[in-house]
């Protein structure tokens, strides 16, 4: 799991270091098996997710070896490849497909201290009339939101800092799947103020057979 803090660096230029790896990049697209969603379409929160993906944008944060690829799609989805000890194929650990279930504003300061100290890092957290059990762990009851620092490209040439305070979790659904809910309290500089909101996506783990990556 994740323990430390990303550190935060001088923005590059997206030109100079543009997040890729699998064959994955921003301008590309991917495809899953739809016999995956076929057999796990009715258990999981989505409906009607697509196969095929191009990639609009790509972020990237790094954490003391541990580097967590994003690559966004078209589809309110992204593909999520977490390495550990370098950016190559072979490091890679784990990849997981999200979709965007819901973004919420957060509009005080009480809003957002009740969400980090509160409500993200709870044992359990329902969605849908759907328990899932939180999968990191923790000496306590509640574990404190990880924080990191994304650093996301667009295919229009521009670059973004977000920080994120993030907790993920995880239910059984059908086939001997599980659906993990991935929780995100964000905020980032942009004209006018500090923008917070906080985003929910729900997920599920890809197989190398069950990814199809064109370059």
């Amino acid at each position: 799991m994740f323990s430390s803090l990303f550190k935060k660096n001088k923005p590059k230029s997206p030109s100079q270091d543009t997040p890729s790896i699998m064959g994955l990049r921003l301008g590309g697209s991917f495809e899953i098996d739809p016999l995956l969603m076929r057999m796990t379409q009715d258990s999981l929160v989505i409906d009607n997710a697509a196969s095929s993906y191009i990639i609009k944008a790509a972020g990237i944060a790094e954490l003391d070896g541990t580097w967590m690829f994003r690559f966004y799609t078209d589809d309110d989805a992204f593909l999520q490849v977490i390495a550990e000890g370098g950016k190559k194929a072979e490091d890679v650990v784990d990849v997981k497909l999200f979709h965007f279930y819901d973004t919420q504003d957060i509009a005080s300061q009480s809003v957002w201290d009740t969400l980090l100290n509160q409500q993200i890092g709870t044992p359990t957290y329902e969605l849908e009339n759907h328990l899932y059990q939180r999968v990191w762990t923790s000496a306590s009851d509640y574990h404190n939101p990880v924080y990191v620092q994304e650093r996301t490209y667009d295919d229009e040439g521009e670059m973004s800092e977000t920080d994120q305070f993030i907790m993920l979790f995880e239910r059984e659904i059908a086939n001997d799947c599980t659906e993990s809910l991935f929780l995100s309290a964000e905020e980032s500089e942009q004209q006018g103020g500090l923008n917070r909101c906080f985003v929910l996506s729900t997920g599920i783990t890809l197989s190398p057979s069950q990814l199809t990556i064109h370059g």
